[in-house]
């Protein structure tokens, strides 16, 4: 084992604090990466705060990392020192079950094992990017395209996958009309990443204070939620709307905004339970849905997608002194529109 600095939370409420994390020795699989550059996702407050459930303590977080491969295992054919790659939300599954097999590893029917607060198979607590290395089996490491900006490419790695993959399933693409519920970190992709694969894009957010930057982004209209005006206007004018935000919403509101076959796809987790009228779905044929992440062969497909149309993500660059402060920030939605840490300022 090594010890790696890193910034950790010493439990739910404290503020995070710089300590050291523990990697194994690089196995004949494994690929050891010195991380450069961690996003900061929504999750990882959720995930500290015990939002999602009791967590193992002190953890290091962050699941959006990219940097350079500086050791691979004796049987390793994928990545080789040097190489600028990735990790998301996961660094292992079975490998052999059916959901695996098809690619989508993120539903493994064993558990698959997320990058930081999951048991890895050898027992240990996973510890995530907001470290200076982590050791990874080649299998989870991903190639990032040298077109995209480094520092750009690590919120992909959670908030690009996590809004790419029910684009991609529920047909984003030209002639399709797609409303995009907030613009935060996954909204903002979002938006990026429909109006990459062709689509007519709508932002609904709560007021119209970021309107200029919806449309800087790419959206073709902005309409504000709180106004009741929205609803009427908009009534059954979308084949697809993308929730990303972390909050309760009025689930019914939202699918009458749906045309016939409609689907309202939820890829935010907020804490709270939320309901519905059957109503709402069968009088349109509509669907509400959830997305998570993708699995590996996605991701790297969301990569490539996004090397080939210049997409990637607006950042703040943070040292980690300025962890704990961006962390309220973001619970305050101010951001724009992800933090990344400089992992050279872990220690």
């Amino acid at each position: 084992m090594s010890q790696v600095a890193a910034y950790l939370a010493p439990n739910a409420t404290d503020p995070l604090a710089p300590g050291i994390v523990e990697r194994r020795e690089v196995g004949p699989n494994d690929v050891r990466i010195e991380i450069q550059w961690s996003g900061i996702c929504h999750s990882d407050i959720h995930t500290v705060r015990g939002d999602w459930g009791p967590q193992h303590y002190p953890l290091a977080v962050g699941h959006e990392i990219v940097g350079v491969v500086a050791e691979v295992g004796a049987e390793v054919t994928k990545h080789q020192v040097g190489d600028r790659v990735g990790v998301g939300c996961m660094v292992n599954s079975c490998g052999e079950c059916e959901n695996c097999v098809a690619g989508d590893e993120q539903f493994c029917a064993k558990g698959s094992v997320g990058t930081y607060g999951s048991i890895d198979r050898d027992g240990t607590v996973t510890q995530g990017g907001y470290s200076r290395e982590i050791v990874v089996v080649e299998d989870f490491v991903l190639r990032v395209p040298e077109s995209i900006p480094i520092e750009r490419a690590a919120p992909l790695l959670c908030a690009g996958i996590t809004t790419y993959s029910p684009l991609k399933r529920w047909g984003a693409g030209s002639g399709k009309r797609v409303g995009v519920l907030g613009l935060g970190g996954l909204g903002h992709m979002a938006v990026k990443l429909a109006k990459a694969m062709g689509a007519e894009v709508t932002v609904l957010s709560q007021s119209l204070k970021k309107q200029d930057d919806g449309l800087r982004l790419g959206a073709d209209h902005f309409y504000a939620t709180s106004d009741p005006a929205t609803f009427k206007t908009l009534s059954k004018q979308f084949d697809l709307i993308i929730n990303t935000v972390s909050a309760p919403i009025d689930v019914d509101a939202y699918l009458r905004l749906l045309a016939v076959d409609g689907a309202l796809v939820n890829v935010g987790a907020p804490p709270e339970p939320m309901s519905l009228r059957a109503g709402s779905l069968i009088g349109g044929r509509r669907s509400f849905a959830g997305s998570q992440i993708g699995g590996i062969a996605e991701t790297q497909e969301m990569l490539d997608f996004c090397a080939e149309h210049g997409v990637a993500a607006d950042v703040e660059v943070i040292d980690a002194a300025q962890i704990n402060e961006a962390w309220v920030r973001v619970l305050a939605s101010d951001v724009r529109y992800r933090f990344v840490i400089d992992a050279s300022t872990l220690g």
